[in-house]
């Protein structure tokens, strides 16, 4: 039950895109169509899922036993920008077909803050777990990336229906002030006040 609304959560009620404001650099910028934004998706929760369970493992066992917890955040970002480097390598020699669906997107989640941000929340232990019996759920390796792969399909989903609003904007006519950005940031305020509705169903 607990994994259940761990999914719950992180999908609809604390979105990491519309509820906590991560990760809006590629929600803006990669979401003009929905094949890139699928695509986009997928490269982010593939990453954000494997980056999250490394550096937790190396906040439990390296950073906080030394007492250099200081040094996280320089950590983390050179561990997340080694995991996509190690990714790419590896999906070009064992697929290339997959190599090239996601390359293109790949080499941007390294400044992709979403994924910094979860790692961060996640080995620091203040991630955002449903409460159950008055007792909020405890951040562990495996909650953790729970949450992660989570977080990664509710950012995958944001992206997806944000894509498919612009296309269809895109073939409509619009006052020449509202095109481009105002009419995106219009609709990403839209949606974010759409997935206000699900805040209290856990």
């Amino acid at each position: 039950m607990l994994y259940f609304l761990i999914f719950i959560s992180a999908i609809f009620v604390n979105n990491i895109v519309l509820s906590q404001f991560l990760g809006i650099c590629p929600f803006l910028g990669v979401s003009k169509k929905i094949d890139t934004a699928l695509g986009m998706g997928a490269a982010v929760t593939f990453v954000l899922t494997i980056a999250t369970i490394v550096t937790y493992l190396l906040q439990k066992y390296l950073l906080e036993p030394f007492s250099i917890e200081f040094l996280q955040t320089i950590v983390f970002i050179l561990v997340i920008a080694a995991l996509v480097q190690m990714i790419e390598i590896v999906l070009k020699k064992i697929s290339p077909a997959l190599y090239q669906a996601l390359g293109v997107f790949l080499p941007l989640i390294t400044t992709n803050c979403c994924v910094l941000g979860v790692a961060i929340l996640v080995a620091n232990g203040t991630a955002k777990l449903p409460v159950i019996d008055g007792n909020p759920a405890q951040v562990d390796l495996l909650t953790g990336t729970i949450f992660a792969f989570a977080t990664a399909i509710g950012f995958a989903l944001a992206l997806v229906l944000f894509a498919g609003i612009r296309e269809q904007l895109a073939m409509t006519k619009l006052p020449k002030a509202m095109q481009g950005t105002p009419i995106a940031l219009l609709t990403a305020g839209l949606l974010a006040m759409a997935f206000m509705g699900f805040s209290g169903v856990v």
